[in-house]
């Protein structure tokens, strides 16, 4: 009888213990269930109900086996087991998959800056820096080329032995490293990343090497605006986001700098899943928001100054809000599209491109094709076989995007789910809270209805955009050596369009209905292309040409035709009558310049003549703001004498008229 009391009282302690154990895995399953914020509330609400009520029901049911035999105890400690197994593994997987979401938005980012120098010095460790000419940049504002930089200085004791000088960007920094003009400098780890697709630096990688670094974690909350403006937002309303890749060999995202290789501007309505989608071109000529008095450069050298630079430039010159922004590595591209099973997209062309680690070669062949990983890196990456190069890859950017968002609908079970969250998650970095991440499940419904009942629709309906643009070789301003840069200058009607596209999805214009619509049987029906035009003009800058070597008189009729008023000067030491040199250099935006071009001229004595021109010239306005660099080139090259007769042919030339405003974009 004894034994028999105390077998019950130890199955009764275990049966409590049990109990104990159930109601913590309980309500560790309502806490991780409360975490869910916006998903399903009211059913959310209902589960927490039924587990309380189960609990209640656990407690009366032990109070009562307490007093009765040992086998009725024992079914209610498999219940109990089977309770408390059930609980922890759904609350565990609920802590997995929120833990994964949140650390999409990382909240830290880590700055590293580099001493960098030729590959071909002799130093390779930080204590043999001696004697140096060392560049940083002059921004306060930058922690990698500025501050980090100073802390390595005071470290290493830099400035008692070397000369540390100051430049205004990267580039200038990069340039005069290459020239010799300086032994060494700072700049972000990641600089061969930014610059290895600008033009002087794409051998950027074999040419330097890091000899230094230095790295500082900081929480993105304190070094950009962005990360808290859209923290109390929500999702069903229309919103922004800037999409950037970072086109890195490295594994996960670092955060700083991204490179500005693939831009893609997504205005989203979630009222009627309609989506715009603008590729940006990498060369796109417009004001740079962080640059001095916010000078014109190519849009891709924002990103060396930090995702604030690139977000404030696109908003500024497309006069739209950015609510978030979401990086994405391109080896999360190849994993994620490797976990999808895949993509179903359309070839373009048949093309050819290393993989994502840099090595070998990945093709992939024209038409309908089913990619892998690798290959949808490749149609995402490769630009120099297609007709339009970055524009091109522009929309193909926009292709494997489509393609991954159709490719979602065809997930079958929660391992692939969770498969393709902590891929996204090692990859990605965005300033979208948890509970927003969250916010999407709303939308997935949404969009799961559509694939009810469209089934071989797109998820989402996408609208392209299109910024159209002419190239043009313009004098790099924000270099302190100057450059020669390709441009693309975006056509202002262009831009105008797709901003009423975006406005419009956004809202925040009245959609202008077609009233008219015509339709052959025999064309093929093709979705419009906003921004793509044609339009009736081009927007390019006139650009002082290169007047040395030309006598002085076709120097003045150059300068006639290109309305840009020239101060002549005597002395030069070259052919008598010729022009031996400009104060201005070829390639300069003529609206940049203050008062007018002095060109000396061989010969004797010291005198001087200041040709103004007409700005009141005829039809002048029609074609003001185009380049007539390639005129002048052509004019040039038939000019092989340089003789002091004018060859030239008025009637084969275009007048235009300076702009004396210097007004941040080209004339009309």
């Amino acid at each position: 009888m004894e034994k028999e009391t105390h077998r019950k009282r130890k199955t009764n302690k275990g049966l409590i213990f049990l109990f104990i154990l159930a109601i913590c895995s309980s309500i560790f399953l309502i806490y991780n269930i409360l975490l869910l914020g916006p998903i399903e509330k009211g059913l959310r609400y209902i589960l927490i109900t039924i587990l309380i009520f189960i609990d209640l029901i656990f407690w009366l049911r032990i109070k009562v086996r307490l007093h009765q035999s040992q086998k009725k105890s024992k079914i209610l400690t498999l219940f109990l087991i089977l309770y408390l197994l059930l609980s922890l593994a759904i609350g565990l997987l609920i802590t997995y998959v929120y833990g994964t979401i949140s650390g999409m938005n990382k909240k830290t980012i880590t700055y590293t800056s580099s001493l960098v120098v030729l590959s071909e010095s002799e130093i390779s460790d930080i204590k043999d820096v001696k004697n140096l000419k060392i560049g940083r940049l002059d921004d306060k504002d930058s922690i990698e080329g500025y501050q980090l930089a100073l802390d390595i200085i005071k470290e290493q004791n830099l400035k008692s032995t070397n000369e540390i000088t100051t430049m205004d960007s990267y580039l200038s920094l990069l340039q005069a490293l290459y020239q010799k003009e300086l032994d060494a400098i700072f700049v972000p780890k990641s600089y061969a990343d930014l610059f290895r697709n600008t033009t002087g630096f794409e051998d950027v990688d074999s040419v330097t090497k890091i000899i230094y670094s230095k790295s500082k974690e900081m929480k993105k909350k304190e070094t950009s605006s962005f990360e808290t403006s859209s923290v109390h937002k929500t999702l069903d309303k229309p919103f922004t986001v800037l999409l950037m890749g970072v086109d890195s060999a490295d594994e996960g995202i670092a955060g700083v700098p991204a490179n500005g290789d693939a831009l893609i501007l997504v205005t989203f309505n979630p009222k009627t899943l309609n989506a715009t989608m603008l590729s940006i071109p990498r060369d796109s000529y417009v004001p740079i928001a962080c640059f001095p008095n916010k000078v014109e450069n190519k849009i891709t050298h924002a990103a060396s100054y930090g995702t604030d630079c690139m977000m404030k430039t696109i908003e500024n010159y497309f006069d739209i809000t950015i609510d978030y922004y979401a990086k994405i590595n391109f080896k999360g591209i190849v994993k994620l599209v490797d976990t999808l099973g895949g993509i179903d997209v359309l070839v373009p062309a048949d093309l050819c491109t290393d993989n994502s680690n840099r090595e070998g070669q990945v093709c992939i062949h024209e038409g309908y094709q089913h990619l892998g990983g690798e290959e949808a890196l490749v149609l995402a990456r490769n630009r120099k076989q297609l007709p339009n190069g970055d524009l091109d890859r522009g929309l193909n950017h926009q292709v494997v995007l489509q393609g991954i968002v159709n490719q979602i609908k065809n997930l079958s079970n929660v391992t692939q789910l969770m498969d393709v969250i902590g891929t996204i998650s090692n990859n990605f970095d965005t300033n979208f809270t948890t509970e927003q991440i969250l916010s999407f499940y709303n939308i997935g419904k949404d969009i799961l209805k559509r694939k009810l009942d469209h089934e071989n629709g797109n998820l989402i309906n996408i609208q392209q955009l299109y910024l159209q643009g002419t190239g043009q070789t313009i004098l790099n301003e924000y270099i302190a050596t100057s450059l020669m840069l390709w441009n693309y200058i975006p056509n202002k009607e262009s831009r105008n369009d797709i901003v009423t596209a975006m406005k419009q999805n956004l809202e925040l214009e009245d959609v202008t209905p077609e009233k008219t619509f015509t339709y052959s049987i025999d064309e093929e029906y093709a979705v419009e292309t906003i921004g793509y035009g044609p339009y009736s003009k081009d927007y390019t800058y006139s650009l002082v040409p290169n007047f040395v070597g030309y006598s002085e008189a076709t120097a003045r009729s150059i300068a006639s035709r290109n309305n840009i008023s020239v101060t002549i000067k005597q002395g030069g030491n070259c052919g008598r009558g010729v022009v031996c040199s400009q104060n201005y250099p070829e390639g300069k935006r003529v609206d940049m310049i203050k008062g007018s071009v002095t060109l000396t001229v061989g010969g004797t004595g010291s005198s001087s003549s200041t040709t103004q021109t007409d700005e009141k010239k005829p039809n002048s306005s029609t074609n003001k703001g185009k380049d007539t660099s390639k005129e002048n080139e052509t004019e040039k090259n038939s000019s092989e004498e340089k003789d002091e007769k004018d060859t030239t042919n008025d009637d084969d030339e275009v007048q235009v008229e300076p702009d004396s405003s210097n007004k941040a974009e080209p004339d009309e």
